[in-house]
């Protein structure tokens, strides 16, 4: 049985090699591919200004197959590896976040969703605590911190769905830099008369917030088990 083992452990690594190979060979081929794409729309910007009235629909033909190309390129490199960004490289240096499978993709993508719910409800508990309960800047900080944590979070979770295809808009993950930045300021401001009066305001604002979230993933968990 050990030895059955070591053959398979043997066979794996040596699977996982010729696989590596491959993945580099196909990123390479769509580097090129991509290069001859960038070079060909350049000469049909150029074919365009002196083309004739004939000519325009084979020119647009031929851009609309060109864009449908680029998409599937997008598709294949969403099963490749590909270098992180600026930000997950300063969190989790040059580490490899690409998911190998549908499956794997969509796991990840469900745990995000859920992650983002649960935080929420959370979140939305403890603001109605501090907004209506307490009045304690201890708990305020627990809160602002707990804020930060969660938007820094989910700038590195939606930063590796974009690494595995995720077509996440970029408004929506720049407004979660912005929120943990916020979060920030106010887990440092100094309870003056300032702090108090903005509180009720951000706290207030929190549990809408919350609320709204809370409500459209449940619309869009029933929406999709109606309507699969």
């Amino acid at each position: 049985d050990s030895r059955q083992v070591r053959d398979m452990h043997k066979l794996y690594k040596q699977q996982l090699e010729e696989m590596i190979k491959l993945q580099n060979s196909c990123l390479c081929s769509i580097e090129r591919q991509k290069k001859k794409f960038k070079e060909l729309s350049k000469s049909l910007k150029q074919c365009s200004r002196s083309a004739r009235a004939g000519e325009v629909e084979g020119l647009k033909l031929i851009q609309e197959m060109m864009k449908e190309r680029q998409n599937v390129f997008f598709e294949m490199e969403a099963f490749l590896p590909k270098k992180n960004g600026l930000y997950l490289n300063l969190v989790l240096g040059n580490v490899n976040v690409t998911l190998l499978s549908k499956q794997a993709k969509f796991a990840y993508k469900d745990e995000y969703e859920k992650f983002k719910l649960y935080l929420t409800i959370i979140l939305l508990l403890i603001s109605f605590t501090c907004r209506f309960l307490l009045n304690s800047r201890v708990i305020d900080s627990l809160f602002n911190f707990l804020l930060v944590w969660y938007y820094c979070t989910l700038t590195i979770r939606e930063g590796i769905l974009v690494n595995n295809g995720s077509r996440i808009k970029g408004w929506w993950v720049f407004h979660h830099y912005v929120s943990a930045f916020l979060s920030g300021v106010m887990l440092t401001w100094p309870d003056y008369l300032m702090y108090q009066m903005f509180r009720n305001q951000f706290l207030s604002y929190s549990m809408y917030q919350s609320k709204f979230i809370v409500l459209t993933s449940f619309t869009t968990h029933v929406f999709v088990e109606l309507f699969p």
